[in-house]
C-alpha cells in the first residue's frame, strides 16, 4: 500500500514536471513569436512611411530616379521575404538606401526645411530605433528560449515534444566594420 502511494506520488509530480517545463517552453517560443511580431510591426510602418517620403523627395529630386527605383526595389523585398533573417537582411538593405536618400535630400536646402519632408524624416529615425530595440528584444527572448531547450531538465520534454531553437538575427558584416571618420579643413 505504502509502495502504491509512493509510486503515485511519484507519478504525479513527474507529470506535474511534465506540464510545468512544457508550458514554460510555449511560453517562451510565444515570447519569441510575440518579438518577432513587433520587429515586423515596425517593418511595416517604415514601409508604409516610405512611399510619403519618397514622394515628397520626388517633388525636389527628380532627377534621382534609380535612387527611387532601388528604395521601391527593396520595399518589394522585405515585403515578400518569408524567414526572419531573409527580412532583416532586405530590411538592413532598405535602411542603407533610405539613409542615401537623406543624403540626396541635403543637396536641396528648400526640402530639409520642408515640414513635411522633416516630419517623415524624424518618423522614419523613430521607427528605426523601435526596430533596434525591437531586434535586442526578438535575440534576448530567443536566448531565453533557446536556453529553455538545451538545459536540464526542460531539454527532455523539448525533445519529447519536438520543440525546435529559434535563430537570432545577425548583424551583416559590413555593418559591423568601424566608420572611417575624416575631418578635412
Amino acid at each position: 500500500m505504502i509502495a502504491m502511494l509512493i509510486l503515485i506520488a511519484i507519478i504525479v509530480i513527474l507529470a506535474l514536471f511534465a506540464i510545468v517545463s512544457y508550458n514554460g517552453l510555449v511560453k517562451s517560443r510565444m515570447q519569441t513569436q510575440e518579438a518577432w511580431s513587433q520587429i515586423d510591426v515596425q517593418l511595416k510602418r517604415r514601409n508604409d512611411l516610405i512611399p510619403n517620403l519618397i514622394e515628397t523627395v520626388k517633388g525636389y529630386a527628380a532627377y534621382e530616379e534609380k535612387t527611387f527605383e532601388k528604395i521601391t526595389q527593396l520595399r518589394t523585398q522585405v515585403l515578400s521575404a518569408t524567414t526572419p533573417n531573409e527580412t532583416m537582411q532586405a530590411s538592413d538593405a532598405l535602411a542603407k538606401q533610405v539613409s542615401g536618400l537623406f543624403a540626396v535630400a541635403e543637396n536641396y536646402p528648400d526640402l530639409k526645411a520642408n515640414a513635411s519632408f522633416v516630419k517623415l524624416q524624424d518618423e522614419l529615425t523613430n521607427t528605426e530605433n523601435k526596430i533596434s530595440y525591437s531586434r535586442q528584444l526578438y535575440n534576448t527572448t530567443t536566448a531565453n528560449y533557446n536556453t529553455k531547450l538545451q538545459t536540464f531538465p526542460s531539454n527532455l520534454v523539448a525533445g519529447m515534444f519536438g520543440f525546435k531553437a529559434s535563430e537570432f538575427l545577425q548583424t551583416p558584416e559590413e555593418e559591423k566594420a568601424v566608420p572611417k571618420v575624416e575631418f578635412n579643413f
